[in-house]
């Protein structure tokens, strides 16, 4: 199917060789998990195109269309630091997304909470569900299903090679003495010179 839109594409451009054509990008935005968020007050899956001092400006899953979100009024939630109660460990939500993705099937009307309950106690039976309410749960599905509309590669970001999650340590330089130690920690004085 994306040859076909590739040839048609070459058609229309007048292109002899398809090597001109980008392989996807052309067809439709690559969505990264890691580029996607929840956003407090506005329904529904984001993907952060740019973050600003005073908010961010992204862009919806459903509609595709473009808003700026302030930080002001909004808090933004990267799915990858979400994370879900079970009985042992907490669990990241890219887990929960792989399991319901192994489950297969049908996903459950979001009206019905005991429905919402048995779904999730076949699909993640080591949730804990007397701290994950069931409009957490509703969220799960209907994310899941924004994810799955768009065809988004559910996984972690991984850290580039060479980078570890160990803090390193720094040595201090011993002071050389207390008076140039509070010499140099001294606030800067204004110097008034004569114009």
């Amino acid at each position: 199917k994306r040859e076909n839109k590739r040839r048609e594409l070459a058609r229309y451009f007048h292109l002899t060789e398809l090597k001109y054509l980008a392989p996807l990008k052309i067809f439709g935005r690559i969505m990264e998990y890691s580029k996607l968020v929840a956003v407090t007050g506005l329904p529904g899956l984001y993907e952060l195109v740019n973050s600003k001092s005073d908010g961010a400006i992204v862009r919806s899953l459903d509609d595709n269309s473009t808003k700026f979100a302030s930080s002001r009024i909004h808090n933004f939630s990267h799915l990858e630091s979400i994370e879900v109660f079970t009985i042992r460990d907490n669990v990241n939500l890219v887990d929960v997304f792989h399991a319901m993705e192994k489950a297969g099937g049908s996903l459950p009307d979001g009206k019905d909470n005991a429905v919402l309950k048995k779904y999730f106690e076949k699909v993640y039976p080591d949730m804990d569900f007397s701290r994950v309410y069931a409009s957490d749960m509703k969220k799960m599905v209907k994310w899941f299903g924004a994810l799955q509309a768009n065809n988004v590669e559910i996984k972690l970001s991984e850290l580039p090679e060479g980078d570890t999650a160990t803090p390193e340590t720094v040595k201090a330089k011993p002071a050389a003495s207390t008076k140039a130690a509070a010499v140099n920690n001294a606030p800067a004085r204004k110097i008034n010179t004569p114009r």
